[in-house]
């Protein structure tokens, strides 16, 4: 049986990635680059006050680190992720790429 804080890590993970607007800016941030909240905002059509608002549920839950660079924030993934919780994101992204790609 799994402890509680291992289950409140994972609902807060299965909660951060439950919404599009998250999993496509964690898509851009899988690469293993470091983006710009600007970059996000353009690239998903998102306010700049609705990108924060995501970022900050993908920072808490722990998949993504943020830095601070002038006037913007810039987000990577979280490195010291487990192998466990990366081929979960990994799985979930890959599978909403292949959804796209069979109703396109």
């Amino acid at each position: 049986m799994r402890d509680r804080a291992y289950t409140g890590r994972m609902q807060g993970i299965l909660t951060a990635i439950s919404d599009p607007t998250r999993r496509a800016a964690l898509a851009l941030l899988w690469d293993g680059g470091e983006h710009c909240v600007c970059e996000l905002m353009a690239r998903l059509d998102v306010s700049q006050s609705r990108m924060s608002r995501h970022m900050k549920v993908l920072r808490e839950a722990g998949l993504v680190l943020d830095r601070r660079d002038a006037q913007w924030v810039r987000y990577r993934r979280n490195p010291d992720l487990s192998s466990d919780i990366a081929a979960v994101i990994d799985a979930v992204l890959t599978a909403e790429l292949n959804l796209e790609r069979k109703v396109a």
